[in-house]
């Protein structure tokens, strides 16, 4: 057997590997991608002398690039929960939008201002007001609500930085965030808006059907917001410590989000921030990032804008002055305890992340990256839609957004430079295949099925059809990006 051909045995020994031990043998992702890729390097060139080095340089590669982005990311995103600051918004949006236009405006807020939110506790929050909502708009009102949190948490996941999938993707291919943030946003929000308007013309022709799609459950949510129903069903919930896609399948984040939602409604009040003011930590972060992306576009390099503007400075400031609005107005202890959550919630992420960045150094040692670039400049298929295919296979295997789209970023890694496109649209591609057509396997659908109160065939039609919905219209968008940049 020639030595191309072991090479291509073994890759998709470690790729097939990975795989069944995450579905079939039900092993931690971390677990199962660290194995995979000590199968990989050790039958390939780098061999039992090289394969520990490659895992740890990888690691540490990655980590230094997307450790303290992702840390206080997350951090913000739980400062904000502790100020109501999601739910005020969204209101306010809506006295001046008007009912009509609450799933756009639901999709549009998600996906762009509050990415930073872990989304099992964006999902947490909002489910509430989507549940109130829906009604108001119609027979089919919960269902273009639930096609909205999906639209806008999911897209926001992964295009839009501070968002913790869209930031660990952009570490792994050495994406400079503030270029993942302005282009993130350009696919992300339009994406969001489409995915709402293709959902509202193709939800009649779904069939929705309220008695069979819907669970009348009343008043009858614990603590968490968790339906008793599905929980007496035996359907996974949050209160069975199934975390949404963004904990990877890693931990119990679905109930530390409960845990969060309910810190923000049963401590007592001191007072509310302005609107304004409670989210200019969010604006202060984004305007930071853009800022700095755009001062490198035209070529201004003065130091203190080099450091003003250094992402990992812009989060640390948005995260900080969240943490002196909160102390503002709410206990020190109810912070502490949502600071506390998120670094216990983040924390698989980052390992996630880290392992396929040992992944992508393996790869690369292992002599697969020259087969991998010829492969993907293929003449039939453009290398965009070939890293789409990637990833879309690997979240049907999978079942999590987040595994899905840093695995296909991993693989990526050693040759996403070599493509012919700009590496950050390699980034969203690979995003945008992660999307694509979640299900059973998938602990988000069962979180969202409980928190909205859909049957399961509900939550195929709503979570299932506006996702792939979404992963399917980013797509072309992120096409015609390549063709002007």
């Amino acid at each position: 057997m020639s030595d191309q051909v072991l090479l291509l045995v073994n890759a998709a020994a470690a790729i097939i590997g990975i795989v069944a031990s995450i579905t079939w043998l039900k092993f931690p992702p971390v677990f199962a991608l660290l194995l995979g890729t000590l199968y990989l390097g050790v039958t390939t060139k780098l061999g039992f002398a090289g394969t520990p080095k490659a895992i740890s340089d990888g690691f540490a590669d990655v980590m230094g690039d997307i450790g303290v982005l992702v840390t206080f990311g997350v951090i913000l995103g739980a400062l904000l929960t502790v100020t109501n600051t999601m739910q005020r918004l969204v209101e306010a949006m809506l006295r001046l939008f008007g009912e009509r236009s609450v799933p756009y405006v639901f999709a549009a807020a998600l996906s762009s201002l509050f990415s930073s939110i872990y989304s099992d506790v964006l999902l947490v929050l909002s489910a509430p007001l989507a549940r109130r909502l829906g009604p108001k708009l119609g027979d089919r009102g919960l269902a273009m609500m639930g096609g909205a949190l999906t639209a806008g948490i999911e897209v926001g996941l992964v295009f839009v930085a501070p968002g913790v999938a869209a930031v660990a993707i952009a570490g792994i291919l050495d994406v400079p965030l503030g270029q993942m943030f302005l282009l993130g946003l350009a696919v992300g929000l339009p994406t969001a808006l489409l995915t709402m308007f293709a959902f509202q013309l193709l939800l009649p022709v779904m069939g929705w059907n309220a008695k069979l799609d819907e669970i009348d459950v009343g008043d009858g949510f614990d603590a968490n917001g968790i339906s008793d129903r599905a929980v007496d069903e035996g359907t996974p919930s949050a209160a069975d410590g199934q975390a949404g896609d963004t904990a990877a399948q890693t931990g119990d984040t679905a109930s530390q989000a409960g845990g969060i939602a309910t810190a923000t409604t049963t401590e007592p009040k001191v007072r509310e921030l302005n609107l304004f003011v409670s989210i200019t930590p969010v604006l202060l972060t984004l305007v930071l990032i853009a800022g700095g992306a755009l001062a490198q576009a035209a070529g201004w390099e003065a130091d203190v804008i080099t450091f003003v503007t250094d992402p990992v400075v812009a989060i640390f400031a948005g995260a900080g002055l969240a943490f002196i609005l909160a102390s503002r107005v709410r206990q020190r202890a109810e912070i502490s305890s949502a600071i506390g959550t998120a670094l216990t919630s983040c924390g698989p992420i980052l390992v996630l992340s880290g392992i396929s960045g040992s992944l992508g150094f393996v790869i690369e040692g292992s002599g697969m990256a020259d087969m991998l670039g010829s492969a993907f400049r293929s003449d039939f298929l453009p290398p965009l839609l070939l890293v789409w295919i990637v990833a879309a296979i690997l979240h049907i295997a999978l079942g999590s957004i987040t595994v899905a789209g840093i695995t296909a970023a991993g693989i990526l890694a050693p040759i996403a430079g070599t493509l012919g496109v700009p590496v950050v649209l390699v980034a969203l591609a690979a995003g945008s295949g992660a999307l694509f057509l979640p299900h059973v396997s998938s602990n988000f659908f069962w979180m969202f099925q409980s928190l909205l109160g859909f049957s399961t065939r509900g939550t195929f039609k709503t979570h299932s059809g506006a996702m792939t919905l979404a992963s399917l219209i980013s797509l072309p968008i992120i096409l015609a990006l390549s063709t002007v940049l």
